[in-house]
C-alpha cells in the first residue's frame, strides 16, 4: 500500500512498501495456493489505482490466448496476463524454433492447466486453426500491422506492443480495422498504467500544482544503439529468416536479429525515436490531454557512432507543436544524461513548478520555495509475485504497470469499451514519432499531418513517405 511520509530533505514522499530505494534480495518460498491468494490480493490492490476490476476464476470463462512473437517482451506480456487472470495459452507462434520451445515450456509451467500450447511458425495458420479470445503480439515493429489486423479479423481482441507500426498508414489501417470489427486493442504503452505516474497525474497535474504549462521536454540518453560489423553467415536451421523478415526488405543474414539487433535498422523499426520517444510522448499526451501535434520537425543523424552497420540516428531532436506549448524530444546514444536521475524521462514546466517523471521515480519542484516538493517512487510487487525475481530479463519496475495494463484490457473486453491505451491513442503517439523521422529524412522541414485526409498538408513528397513499400508477396494493409 502506498503511504505519504515526510522526506528527510523537506519534500513529501509518496512511497511504497517496496520501492525503488528499498531493493531486497529476499526470496520468499510460497506454496502454490498461498501464492495464488497473494496474487489475487495484489491484483485487487493494484487495480484500485487504475479503477479497474481484478479478474478471478469465478468471474468469467477462461480466455483462450495465442501469442505471436515469443521473444523477450512477447513472453513478458504473456506472463503478466497469466498472473492477473486465469487463461488457457492455446498456441504460440514464432519463427525461431529454439525460442518457441522455451516459451512453450515456460507457458506449460505457468498456466493453471499445465498444458503445452500448440506451436506454429506462420501466424496465419495459427489464427486459422484456433478460436482465440485474445492474441498478444510481441513481434518486431515491421510485423505489427499485418498480424494485429489478421488477429482482429479472426475474431480476437488484441494486445499489441508499441510502436504499433513502421509507417503512418499502417497505423490508420489498424485503427480502421478495430473500429470496423468492434475489437478491443490495447497498446503496450503501459506508462498510463504505471502506479506512481497515475499518482503524479492526479496529485500534481490534475490538482493544478503546475499552473499554466509552457513547455515540455522528453529525453533518452541510454547507450542502447546496437552497432557492429558482424559477418554475413548462413541462416541457422532453427530460424525461418524469410518469414522473420516478412514485408520488410531482406537484409543479408548476419546473426540472430533478436533483442537489440533488429532495432538498430530502419528496415524494421523507427530507431530510438520510435522505441523510446513513443513512450514519453504518449505519457505527456495522456497527462495533459493532448491530441495530434499541429506540426512536427526534427533534425539529427549518425553524428558520433559512425562505425558499424547501424543506420538509425545516434543523435536526434524533435519538436512537437501543440496549441499552447511545444514538446521537445532529445536522444543521444552516447555521452552522459543532462540529469543523472532522469536519463529517460519527461519534464513538464509550469508557471508554478516543474514536474520530472520517469519509469523509476517522479519529482514535483514548486516555484514557491515555501511550498514542499513532492517525491514519488516506483512500485514493486516482489512479495506478491515472487516468480518475478527469477524470471529471465524481467523489468521489475515495469511488471506492476503491465499487470495493471492487462487488467484494464480485460475490463475493456468485458465492457466492449476502449482501454486506456486504445489503438487510436497508440496510433497518434506512434505516427507522431514516425513523422519526426520523416522530417529528419527531409532535412528538418516541418510536417503537418491531416488525419482526416491522411496527407501531409502542402507536401506531396512527404505524403508519399506515409506508406512504405512491402516486399512481395506481402501486401500493405492500407487501401487507397
Amino acid at each position: 500500500m502506498r503511504s505519504i511520509a515526510p522526506h528527510p530533505h523537506g519534500a513529501t514522499v509518496v512511497s511504497n512498501k517496496t520501492s525503488c530505494d528499498q531493493q531486497t534480495s529476499k526470496r520468499e518460498t510460497v506454496s502454490l495456493p498461498r501464492r495464488r491468494l497473494l496474487q489475487a490480493g495484489a491484483a485487487s490492490i493494484a487495480s484500485g489505482a487504475l479503477g479497474v476490476k481484478a479478474f478471478g476464476a469465478a468471474d468469467r470463462p477462461v480466455k483462450r490466448v495465442g501469442l505471436i512473437g515469443a521473444g523477450w517482451y512477447g513472453k513478458s506480456d504473456l506472463w503478466r496476463l497469466i498472473q492477473v487472470t486465469p487463461v488457457e495459452v492455446v498456441c504460440i507462434c514464432d519463427v525461431d524454433q529454439r525460442m518457441l520451445n522455451e516459451a512453450v515450456q515456460i507457458a506449460s509451467e505457468r498456466q493453471p492447466s499445465g498444458k503445452k500450447p500448440k506451436t506454429y511458425i506462420d501466424y496465419r495458420e495459427m489464427l486459422n486453426e484456433n478460436r482465440l479470445d485474445i492474441v498478444v503480439i510481441g513481434t518486431p515493429d515491421h510485423w505489427h500491422a499485418l498480424q494485429a489486423i489478421a488477429a482482429m479479423e479472426s475474431g480476437a481482441d488484441v494486445y499489441v506492443q508499441k510502436p504499433i507500426s513502421v509507417d503512418v498508414l499502417e497505423g490508420e489501417a489498424m485503427v480502421d480495422a478495430a473500429r470496423r470489427l468492434n475489437r478491443v486493442v490495447q497498446v503496450g504503452t503501459q506508462r498510463k498504467s504505471t502506479p506512481h505516474l497515475i499518482d503524479v497525474k492526479k496529485q500534481v497535474v490534475e490538482a493544478g500544482l503546475l499552473g499554466k504549462i509552457g513547455h515540455v521536454e522528453m529525453c533518452c540518453y541510454y547507450h542502447m544503439r546496437a552497432n557492429g560489423n558482424p559477418d554475413v553467415m548462413p541462416v541457422p536451421d532453427h530460424l525461418d529468416y524469410d518469414m522473420w523478415t516478412g514485408p520488410a526488405p531482406l537484409r543479408p543474414y548476419d546473426g540472430l536479429p533478436h533483442k537489440r539487433w533488429w532495432r538498430t535498422f530502419t528496415e524494421y523499426g523507427n530507431g530510438i525515436m520510435g522505441d523510446m520517444c513513443v513512450h514519453m510522448l504518449d505519457t505527456a499526451r495522456w497527462m495533459l490531454g493532448l491530441g495530434w501535434p499541429n506540426r512536427i520537425a526534427s533534425t539529427g543523424g549518425i553524428l558520433v557512432q559512425t562505425d558499424g552497420k547501424s543506420n538509425i540516428a545516434d543523435t536526434q531532436s524533435a519538436t512537437f507543436e501543440f496549441d499552447d506549448f511545444n514538446a521537445q524530444w532529445t536522444h543521444r546514444s552516447w555521452g552522459s544524461p543532462t540529469d543523472p536521475d532522469y536519463p529517460w524521462a519527461l519534464f513538464i514546466y509550469g508557471e508554478k513548478g516543474t514536474l520530472k517523471a520517469s519509469t523509476m521515480r517522479a519529482d514535483f519542484i514548486p516555484q514557491d520555495k515555501r511550498a514542499k516538493p513532492l517525491h514519488f517512487d516506483c512500485f514493486f510487487e516482489r512479495e506478491k509475485y515472487p516468480e518475478d525475481l527469477t524470471e529471465k530479463d524481467i523489468e521489475l519496475n515495469a511488471a506492476p504497470a503491465t499487470r495493471l495494463h492487462m487488467l484494464d484490457f480485460l475490463q475493456a473486453i468485458e465492457n466492449r469499451s476502449r482501454p486506456v491505451a486504445d489503438i487510436e491513442e497508440g496510433h497518434i503517439s506512434t505516427a507522431s514519432c514516425i513523422l519526426a523521422n520523416l522530417s529528419m529524412r527531409l532535412g528538418g522541414r516541418p510536417l503537418e499531418y491531416d488525419p482526416k485526409q491522411r496527407v501531409i498538408l502542402g507536401d506531396e513528397e512527404a505524403t508519399m513517405l506515409l506508406r512504405r513499400d512491402y516486399r512481395e508477396p506481402w501486401q500493405h494493409p492500407f487501401a487507397d
